[in-house]
């Protein structure tokens, strides 16, 4: 069991992955933004986090930019609607684990999470 936190300000992307790995025995909190995300990093301390890349106020890649200042070794999964290849590098630059497209393949995510929690 692990602790996954879930960064989207849509609420449906939200509760899914909610849902999907509380279903797997993982402990799961949400956040809609990157604000949230931050303040869950220090009282949460999650494993790993499953973050979009387009949200209001701070976005995928500050939010990123600030949870690496203050935790290098988190887990972070990247999530987005727009193929930004600069913002893909960027992300990738900062330590993200997998970039993952939007509309994503729930099986396919649930796979990568695995072998991610499997190696730590």
């Amino acid at each position: 069991m692990a602790k996954i936190l879930v960064v989207d300000d849509q609420l449906g992307v939200r509760r899914l992955l909610f849902e999907t790995f509380k279903e797997d025995r993982h402990e799961v909190e949400m956040a809609a933004n990157g604000v949230e995300a931050l303040e869950l990093l220090n009282t949460f301390g999650p494993d790993l986090i499953l973050m979009d890349m387009k949200m209001p106020g701070m976005n995928g890649l500050e939010t990123l930019g600030q949870i690496r200042a203050l935790n290098r070794s988190v887990d972070v999964i990247m999530m987005t609607a727009y193929g930004d290849t600069q913002n893909m590098e960027q992300a990738k630059d900062l330590g993200i684990l997998y970039y993952l497209g939007k509309p994503f393949d729930l099986f396919e995510l649930r796979e990568r999470v695995r072998e991610i929690l499997t190696r730590r």
